[in-house]
C-alpha cells in the first residue's frame, strides 16, 4: 500500500521533487499541446502563416480567460493548504465549496461577456482584415468551452494541494493526449483547419474537467471533496485575495502580449505586420516552454510552503524555497543554452518561410537573454504568495509588468517594431534587483511574525 504524503514530516527535498516534477511535466505537456495546435495550424497548406498569425492573436485572450481559473484555483488551494496544516478540515471543506461556485459564476460571466464584444476586441488586439477570419473562427468555438477550461485549471490546484500531484498531472495528460490526437484528425485528416484545432481544444478541456470533477466529488482518496454548503462571501473574498497576485501575473502577461501584437501591427511595415505577429507567436510559444514548466515548479510546490506555514514549520519553508530556486535555476540555465544555440530547430516546426524563420530565431535569442533572473523572480513571487504575502507579491509583479509595458509602448516608437522584442530581457534584469531586495527585507520578518503568533496562541 502506497504511503500517503505527509507535507509536515517527509524529507523536504524528496517532497519538493514529488510535487515539482509531476506539476512540471503537467505544465510542459499543457504547453506542448498549445504549441502543437499552432504547429498544425502553421502548416496548413497555402494559408498556414496567416492562420498562425490569427490564432496568435487568440492565444493571450485564451490565457486571459483561463487566468480567472488561476485566481480561484491558486488562491483557494493556498488557503485550503493552510487550513489543512492547522488540521481544520471544516474550513478546508468550506474553501473548496466556495471556490467551486466562484468558478461556475466566472464561467457564465466570461462566456457571455466575451461573445458580446468578440469582434471589436479581436480587431483592437491585432487582427487584420486578412487574419480576422481565422481569429474569429477559433475564438467563437473556444468560447463555447470556457466553462470547462476554467474548471479544469481551477480544480486541478485543489488536487495538488492535497498531496496528489501525480493525479493532477494525469488530469492534464488526459486532455493533452486527446488534444494532440484530435488536432491530427480534425486539422490534417478531415481538413477543418483552424476550426478543427479549436474543437480539439474544447473537447480535451471537457475530458480534463470531467476527470478533476470525478476525483473531487467521488474519489475516496481525496481528503477534501466538493460539498454544496457553507457558502460565504467572506470566504470568497479571502480566496480572491490569495489568488489576486497569480491572477494579475497571468492576466497581465496576456494583456501585454495583446498590446505587443497591437504595437507590432501599428509600427511594423504594412506589408510585414502579419509576419511580425506570427513570429512573435512563435517566440512566445518557445517562452511558454520555459515559463510553463517553471510555473509547475513554483506553483506546484506552494502547497508545501502553505501547509508548513499553517503548521508553523519555518525551517521546512526555508528549505523548500531554497530547493525550488535551485530547480528553477538549473532548468532556466538549460533552456537558455538551447535558446541561444539551436532555436532554428524549434522555429522549423512552425514555418518554412525564410523571412518568418529568420525573425523568429533572432527573437528567441533576444527573449532568452533574461532567463536566469526570471527564475529568481518566479521563485520569490510564488513563494511570497504561498506565505500569504499577496500584497507584496502583487506589488513586485506589477513593478515588472510596468517596465515591460513601458518598453513595449515606447521602444517601437523610437527604434521600430523589432525593438519590442527587447522588452522581455530588460524587465527581467531590472525586476530581479527589486525582487531580491524586497525578499531579503520581508521573508525572515514574515516567518518570525508567524512563529510569535503561534507561540502566543499556545
Amino acid at each position: 500500500m502506497r504511503k500517503e504524503i505527509d507535507m509536515g514530516n517527509d524529507g523536504v527535498f524528496p517532497l519538493v521533487l514529488k510535487f515539482a516534477i509531476p506539476a512540471m511535466i503537467a505544465q510542459a505537456v499543457n504547453v506542448l499541446y498549445c504549441i502543437i495546435d499552432r504547429m498544425f495550424i502553421g502548416n496548413i497548406p497555402i494559408v498556414g502563416d496567416l492562420a498562425l498569425a490569427g490564432v496568435g492573436i487568440c492565444g493571450p485572450i485564451v490565457t486571459l480567460l483561463s487566468s480567472f481559473g488561476t485566481l480561484v484555483g491558486v488562491g483557494g488551494s493556498i488557503l485550503m493548504a493552510m487550513h489543512l496544516g492547522t488540521r481544520n478540515k471544516i474550513m478546508a471543506d468550506k474553501v473548496l465549496a466556495n471556490s467551486f461556485v466562484m468558478l461556475l459564476v466566472f464561467s457564465v460571466i466570461l462566456t457571455t461577456g466575451f461573445l458580446l464584444v468578440k469582434n471589436p476586441l479581436l480587431m483592437a488586439f491585432g487582427a487584420t482584415d486578412v487574419t480576422f477570419v481565422y481569429a474569429n473562427t477559433y475564438m467563437t468555438i473556444y468560447a463555447a468551452g470556457t466553462c470547462f477550461a476554467l474548471l479544469a485549471v481551477g480544480l486541478n490546484s485543489f488536487i495538488t494541494c492535497q498531496g496528489f500531484a501525480a493525479t493532477a498531472m494525469i488530469t492534464v495528460l488526459v486532455g493533452a493526449v486527446t488534444n494532440i490526437a484530435l488536432d491530427y484528425i480534425f486539422v490534417i485528416v478531415i481538413g477543418w483547419g483552424v476550426a478543427g484545432a479549436a474543437w480539439a481544444t474544447v473537447i480535451s478541456q471537457i475530458l480534463s474537467c470531467s476527470y478533476a470533477l470525478y476525483f473531487l466529488l467521488f474519489s475516496k482518496r481525496a481528503r477534501v471533496r466538493i460539498t454544496f454548503k457553507g457558502y460565504c462571501l467572506k470566504t470568497m473574498k479571502r480566496i480572491a485575495t490569495f489568488g489576486l497576485s497569480p491572477f494579475i501575473i497571468t492576466a497581465s502577461d496576456s494583456v501585454i502580449i495583446i498590446f505587443m501584437n497591437a504595437m507590432l501591427k501599428q509600427y511594423a511595415p504594412p506589408a510585414e505586420a502579419d509576419m511580425f505577429i506570427a513570429s512573435m507567436t512563435i517566440v512566445q510559444s518557445f517562452l511558454l516552454l520555459i515559463t510553463g514548466p517553471m510555473l509547475g515548479i513554483t506553483v506546484g510546490t506552494q502547497a508545501i510552503i502553505s501547509y508548513n506555514y499553517g503548521a508553523g514549520n519555518m525551517e521546512r519553508i526555508r528549505k523548500t524555497v531554497r530547493y525550488v530556486l535551485i530547480l528553477c535555476l538549473v532548468f532556466t540555465s538549460t533552456m537558455f543554452a538551447i535558446g541561444q544555440t539551436v532555436p532554428h530547430i524549434f522555429v522549423g516546426i512552425f514555418t518554412k518561410d525564410p523571412q518568418y524563420a529568420e525573425l523568429s530565431i533572432w527573437g528567441i535569442k533576444i527573449f532568452t537573454l533574461g532567463l536566469i533572473p526570471l527564475a529568481i523572480n518566479y521563485t520569490i513571487v510564488d513563494g511570497l504568495t504561498a506565505l500569504g504575502r499577496t500584497k507584496t507579491a502583487l506589488a513586485l509583479s506589477l513593478f515588472r509588468k510596468t517596465i515591460y509595458f513601458v518598453c513595449v509602448a515606447f521602444l517601437p516608437i523610437v527604434y521600430g517594431a523589432k525593438s519590442a522584442f527587447f522588452a522581455e530581457p530588460i524587465c527581467n534584469f531590472l525586476g530581479v534587483i527589486i525582487y531580491v531586495t524586497v525578499f531579503c527585507l520581508t521573508f525572515k520578518k514574515h516567518l518570525n511574525k508567524r512563529s510569535n503568533q503561534l507561540f502566543y496562541e499556545q
